[in-house]
């Protein structure tokens, strides 16, 4: 009988390890900054960091402090606060093109087909990626700032729809909705349209 609660309470201590899912942080820049005083500069970090699960769940946070560890510290745990949801198309790319727009940093996200990969650069390929997207297209014009570009790529990740919430909203079956876009692609009278 001993043998057996022990068996089940090892089980339940296997499956509180798997409720909480492995979460990937990536470090996207670290700024020195100094502050002038009478007695000469003070010097301080700041860190801009992506946490994400490669599930379809990410977050950013900064965090400053007079060293870099604590300074990565603070900006991965204000990371893990700030998670969203978003919706991924097969668990590998976005359900549509989006576009967002942060102060003067602006992004375009587009869905791509199997085996394109991930087509982005720098603070935008760390939240895609920490987000588990494999196959989009990601371009960035306007500022190159890293905090502008992290929360124009959060911005057009927060305008991603899935077909169950769109078909919800307009009150039809997702298999419905899913035939129009299939059909709509295909059909000329729609690229006439």
């Amino acid at each position: 009988m001993a043998r057996e609660d022990n068996r089940g309470r090892d089980r339940r201590r296997r499956d509180d390890d798997n409720a909480e899912p492995e979460l990937v942080d990536k470090l996207v820049q670290i700024n020195r900054v100094a502050k002038t005083v009478k007695g000469g500069r003070n010097f301080q970090f700041a860190a801009l960091a992506v946490v994400g699960d490669q599930k379809g769940r990410v977050g950013f946070g900064q965090g400053k402090a007079r060293e870099v560890p604590e300074a990565i510290r603070k900006a991965t745990e204000e990371a893990k606060k700030m998670m969203v949801r978003v919706p991924l198309r097969e668990g590998r790319t976005l359900h549509h093109d989006a576009k967002g727009r942060w102060g003067a940093g602006k992004v375009i996200l587009r869905s791509a087909p199997p085996g394109t990969g991930v087509i982005a650069g720098g603070p935008m390929r760390a939240v895609l990626e920490s987000l588990g997207v494999q196959d989009v297209v990601a371009k960035s014009t306007g500022s190159s700032n890293p905090y502008n570009m992290v929360r124009a790529t959060f911005e057009a990740l927060k305008a991603q729809n899935s077909p169950r919430t769109v078909a919800a909203k307009r009150g039809i079956k997702v298999a419905d909705l899913v035939e129009r876009r299939q059909d709509g692609a295909s059909s000329p009278e729609a690229i006439e349209s």
